[in-house]
């Protein structure tokens, strides 16, 4: 941080006209995430960190706070923390309106077009033989409708490449920002810190002596007073100690952030320069060998065809030879046709010789029964007539 960029601390922050700087998208290409180091110590909050013109500005603003002021005390260090909350919710708001799943779902569109074309819907085979014919055309007209869609896709991830390499920028002003917030923050906890320790070692321990010698109610309510001031002022140094916290973790999460937009540009920049040229080249080869093998199909398909004619032809001949030879051989009336007639005739006259056999008998047993009625008349007629 330089000599012009350096902090500015003040104990009247309502008094003061500074506004959260505006993070502008665009600028020069990201500067490559820094590394965090992981220390494995507690770390020792102390002025190390700082230059010797901000230590100077340390020592001199610490002798002017006056924790007896309980205005003072209540806005101690307010700005800083009003500056880590705007800048928080800038980041978040940032974060909110940038949706990189729509970045995904272009991608995935991409490679979902890329996949289907060539795909063909098996209809058996007479669909296969129908669409041998003009499969050419087919993926013609099929590679100029895929690749309209593939060139407006193409458009889409360039334009989300734009914003993403201009939020990849913005990351690098937010974590700058932080850097200048981060140090403002340390600087009013040492300058808190200082003020705090002396007045515990001279003022507060002058009215601790003065109380116990004289003995007087006033004397300890001053002492008692000034400690507990000391001590709300200790609490508003803690408070800003977690808000530092906070600060220092936003450093790593906007390096995060600006590595995911990162990945995504490459992934996008891999997709427009290699993935949609290699898909191109290889439409291309693909039309061309289909074109030479073109000829080459319908002429299988012809000779299948023919071969499948013969076969039918020369299956349909044998058929019907056989059955006319067949037919040819046979005799006028079969000799079956004559047993049957045959047979038929004799059981006929079998049938009618016991006909005639049975009337015949059913006549002798009739005149034998004619004869026993008229002999049985006749007896009864004799009867009346004694």
């Amino acid at each position: 941080m330089t000599e012009n960029s350096m902090p500015e601390l003040t104990l009247t922050p309502s008094a003061a006209a500074e506004e959260v700087p505006q993070l502008v998208l665009g600028g020069e290409p990201p500067a490559a995430a820094e590394p965090v180091k992981q220390e494995a110590e507690p770390v020792k909050l102390d002025d190390s960190m700082l230059t010797e013109a901000e230590k100077k500005m340390v020592d001199d603003f610490s002798k002017k706070i006056d924790v007896t002021n309980s205005q003072m005390v209540l806005e101690y260090g307010s700005a800083a923390q009003k500056s880590v909350a705007s800048f928080s919710e800038n980041a978040l708001s940032s974060v909110r309106n940038k949706d990189l799943g729509e970045v995904g779902e272009t991608l995935t569109s991409l490679v979902v077009e890329i996949k289907d074309f060539g795909e063909e819907e098996k209809k058996g085979l007479f669909g296969m033989f129908k669409k041998a014919g003009n499969k050419l055309e087919v993926m013609k007209a099929q590679y100029g409708k895929v690749e309209q869609s593939v060139d407006k896709i193409a458009r889409e991830l360039e334009q989300h490449q734009i914003t993403l390499m201009k939020d990849i920028a913005m990351f690098d002003q937010m974590y700058e920002l932080n850097l200048k917030y981060y140090k403002e923050l340390t600087m009013y906890i040492l300058a808190g810190k200082k003020r705090l320790a002396e007045i515990r070692s001279t003022e507060l321990e002058e009215l601790r002596k003065k109380a116990e010698s004289s003995g007087k109610a006033e004397d300890a309510q001053a002492y008692n007073d000034l400690s507990q001031m000391c001590d709300r002022f200790e609490k508003k140094l803690h408070d800003l100690e977690l808000t530092r916290m906070v600060s220092i973790q936003m450093g790593p999460q906007t390096r995060m952030l600006q590595n995911n937009d990162t990945l995504m540009v490459e992934k996008i920049q891999s997709s427009l320069v290699n993935t949609i040229p290699l898909w191109k080249s290889q439409m291309v080869l693909a039309l061309g060998l289909e074109n030479s093998r073109k000829a080459t199909e319908a002429q299988s398909a012809v000779t299948q065809a023919t071969n499948d004619l013969l076969k039918k032809n020369a299956d349909m001949l044998k058929m019907g030879t056989i059955a006319t030879a067949r037919e040819a051989e046979r005799s006028i009336i079969d000799i079956e046709t004559l047993q049957h007639t045959n047979e038929q005739l004799i059981s006929t006259l079998d049938e009618v010789l016991q006909i005639q056999r049975d009337g015949a008998q059913k006549r002798r047993e009739a005149e034998q029964q004619l004869g026993k009625i008229e002999g049985e008349l006749k007896a009864k007629l004799m009867e009346l007539r004694g």
